[in-house]
């Protein structure tokens, strides 16, 4: 599948922020750190209920990259989990080294860019701005509703 680039600044809120330290205490290591950045990635994924078995994310905060291990059900639920990784803030790739129970052939994929829309992008893709659902449905449960794209987002095109 290869190395997904993300833009760092878009996506999920689910670390990063700055937290009080106890009186004395010592600070995190970056180690630690990653270690929480990658419980929080891997907890956000397996809120998706994508099926996943086996699941590993390791977050190289420095670099920004995840790296993700495991096994899918499906193509889609592996890309499902590019996109999980990548659409959260910090995170600036992903390496999904996950393998596939059923393989299927890959989809295309989209970064949203400013004034786009589901329909918009239906239409570059498809040629007919009414099939923006299934964009939509490519990208549940990521996506609770067709118009809640954001720029910097990176979507999954399926093939017709």
């Amino acid at each position: 599948m290869g190395l997904f680039s993300f833009i760092k600044e878009a996506g999920e809120k689910l670390f990063g922020g700055s937290s009080a330290q106890a009186a004395g205490a010592a600070a995190p290591t970056q180690a630690e750190l990653n270690d929480k950045a990658g419980q929080a990635i891997a907890a956000y994924v397996a809120t998706q209920n994508l099926g996943v078995s086996d699941l590993q994310v390791r977050f190289e905060g420095p670099e920004g990259k995840v790296t993700v291990t495991g096994t899918a059900p499906t193509q889609a639920a592996k890309e499902k989990v590019t996109l999980c990784c990548g659409n959260v803030a910090s995170v600036t790739s992903v390496d999904n080294q996950m393998s596939v129970a059923n393989p299927e052939p890959e989809a295309q994929y989209h970064d949203v860019v400013r004034g786009d829309t589901l329909s918009a992008i239906a239409k570059k893709f498809y040629g007919d701005a009414n099939k923006y659902p299934l964009i939509f449905e490519a990208n549940r449960p990521m996506l609770s509703h067709p118009d809640k794209i954001y720029p910097g987002q990176k979507l999954r095109i399926p093939a017709l």
